[in-house]
């Protein structure tokens, strides 16, 4: 078992980084990146990107110099072109846009989302209604709807679980986005059974391993922490989530930043204990460059909290094996 924060020797008075493990690039996100990259490789500039691929502005800026071109829907798509659907997931109907259009598509969804979308039909074909926790107007919760529009109603929080209105309280069930906060699902889902103590749920939790064991890691350092800092972008949820946790968890202040072209010196006042972490989407170069700006400023101590081991890959997408030749089974 990883030690704890708090186990550790350093005094109080010294300048310190708790650097939080894991961090940075899930599985469905190397997945997703990997995609475009290879993608590029074979069929050549330019490919086409529906959504920011991951929401990594970073990420984003460093395909499109490879020459990914990234458009907000296919209809921006020539018509015969390949076009790469983002790892937060697309409806049905986006699948049937391309087609009309005869786009060649590449499926980057990562596969827990794909998970969710299979649940969302499975639940639809038993008619019953589905309580979908999420974030309004989020890709992977758009998605998601997109599966079982009329039976789909979108709870966004404990509160809402409060009002939500359902056609037969005794044929209720839940899903939830892949990376929300652990606890505050956890509350809904709460919420939720109080009203309909019959509610049904996913085989398997929805959020995804990468978003809790990063929320763990971070709950780790956060009570030690005079500041923590996350690296991610303000349209990464769970990069979000993470400054909300540490906040709960015990740190004195949090900040999310793209990069550490985003650090303010004047948060570093009283300060000697700084976590550090990066959501699911962010490369670790950029942890390295706050790392160094941190070392600068005389925190070059830095000793890493592991919380859990991450080991899980993902094949890459079907269409883009079967070019490849690599196997596809």
């Amino acid at each position: 078992m990883a030690p704890r924060a708090d186990a550790y020797h350093q005094r109080v008075t010294e300048k310190r980084v708790l650097l939080a493990r894991p961090r940075g690039y899930c599985a469905g996100v190397d997945r997703a990146v990997q995609t475009v990259e290879r993608a590029l490789a074979q069929y050549g500039a330019p490919i086409y990107v529906r959504k920011q691929i991951v929401h990594n502005i970073h990420v984003v800026r460093r395909l499109e110099d490879l020459g990914a071109v990234f458009v907000e829907e296919t209809t921006e798509v020539p018509e015969g072109a390949i076009v790469v659907f983002s790892a937060h997931g697309v409806a049905p109907a986006v699948h049937g846009e391309a087609a009309a259009r005869s786009l060649r598509t590449i499926d980057a969804t990562c596969p827990l989302v794909t998970k969710v979308h299979n649940e969302a039909r499975r639940f639809a074909e038993t008619d019953v209604d589905i309580l979908l926790i999420g974030h309004e107007g989020h890709e992977e919760v758009v998605g998601t709807t997109g599966e079982a529009p009329d039976h789909i109603h979108l709870v966004d929080g404990p509160a809402q679980a409060e009002h939500v209105q359902v056609r037969d309280p005794s044929r209720v069930a839940y899903l939830s986005q892949t990376t929300l906060s652990v606890d505050e699902t956890e509350e809904t889902v709460a919420a939720l059974r109080r009203r309909f103590p019959l509610l049904q749920g996913p085989p398997s939790d929805d959020i995804c391993y990468a978003t809790q064991n990063r929320q763990t890691a971070v709950k780790q350092i956060a009570a030690e922490a005079d500041l923590l800092l996350v690296v991610g972008s303000p349209n990464s949820s769970n990069s979000v989530r993470l400054v909300e946790v540490a906040l709960d968890a015990g740190a004195r202040a949090s900040y999310l930043v793209d990069d550490a072209g985003e650090l303010d010196e004047g948060w570093l006042a009283g300060v000697t204990t700084v976590g550090v972490t990066s959501g699911a989407s962010v490369p670790e170069e950029l942890v390295a460059g706050v790392l160094a700006w941190l070392a600068e400023r005389g925190w070059a101590d830095v000793t890493e909290v592991e919380a859990a081991q991450e080991h899980l890959l993902f094949a890459l997408p079907r269409e883009l094996r079967q070019d490849l030749r690599l196997p596809v089974a």
